[in-house]
């Protein structure tokens, strides 16, 4: 995710229901395409989704894709993602959730700033209703009430809708009362040697009771041993996503892993 901090920006609505942003479209000066790393359902043994995941044009990693993204082209980059993201999983018949990381402070109206998406799916023929949107906890987040506003309309347009990094970031157990996601994926932090440390499953075991309270499913990131696997299945988590199960890759997974 990139480094954008700052407080969203006020942008100007005029007579066509576009805000400045929207109406000036400049262009992106880089290229990027889109991996897609499967998140697997092992209570199922089906693959459950696809996250996109930028890369740049000759392979090149996320990191290299962001270090071009500032305030100035935030919105460009934030629409081309999910642009790019739902025409490649369509032309590669992705029939899981596809699963888009949006930027919180480049959505100034979410009923105007999703009309892309929207137009992106219908001339795809890909379903809303197997999109879901993630948003990182580890972008400092100035306006709460303005992420609440995106997830609660990204809800009731029908997409799905997570909280990313969960642990990692900056505001903890105040985003679950906040933030009526459908999903929380826990930071790869708290997973890494979980097995092993008694401290992260206590967390981890918490954080599930509190997340099933409030029906909301938790779905564990940056799994890469057979025993972090193993002792968060035991903790009662079901949907993984990690090296250990599959790298990104170009084409989509059909299958669960023979382990």
């Amino acid at each position: 995710m990139a480094n954008t901090s700052g407080a969203v920006r006020e942008h100007k609505v005029g007579s066509d229901n576009l805000c400045d942003a929207c109406r000036g479209n400049t262009p992106l000066d880089f290229d990027f395409h889109m991996v897609f790393q499967p998140i697997f359902d092992a209570a199922g043994h089906s693959v459950f989704a696809h996250e996109a995941l930028v890369r740049g044009p000759q392979g090149q990693g996320a990191g290299w894709v962001f270090g071009f993204v500032n305030d100035s082209n935030l919105y460009q980059f934030d629409q081309a993602c999910r642009v790019k993201a739902i025409q490649q999983a369509a032309a590669l018949n992705i029939n899981s959730l596809l699963s888009i990381n949006f930027l919180p402070n480049a959505v100034y109206r979410p009923e105007l700033c999703i009309r892309k998406t929207l137009e992106a799916a219908e001339a795809s023929g890909f379903p809303i209703s197997n999109i879901m949107f993630e948003f990182t906890e580890s972008e400092k987040m100035t306006d709460i009430a303005h992420v609440k506003n995106i997830i609660n309309h990204y809800r009731q347009m029908g997409f799905k809708t997570a909280i990313d990094d969960f642990g990692a970031g900056y505001s903890g157990l105040n985003l679950l009362s906040d933030l009526a996601t459908d999903y929380v994926k826990l930071d790869m932090a708290l997973i890494r040697d979980i097995d092993s440390n008694p401290r992260k499953q206590a967390i981890v075991r918490g954080t599930i009771a509190i997340a099933s309270e409030l029906g909301t499913t938790i779905i564990a990131e940056g799994v890469e041993t057979a025993a972090e696997m193993q002792c968060l299945q035991d903790l009662g988590v079901s949907l993984f996503q990690g090296f250990y199960l599959a790298r990104p890759q170009a084409q989509p997974v059909l299958a669960f892993p023979g382990l």
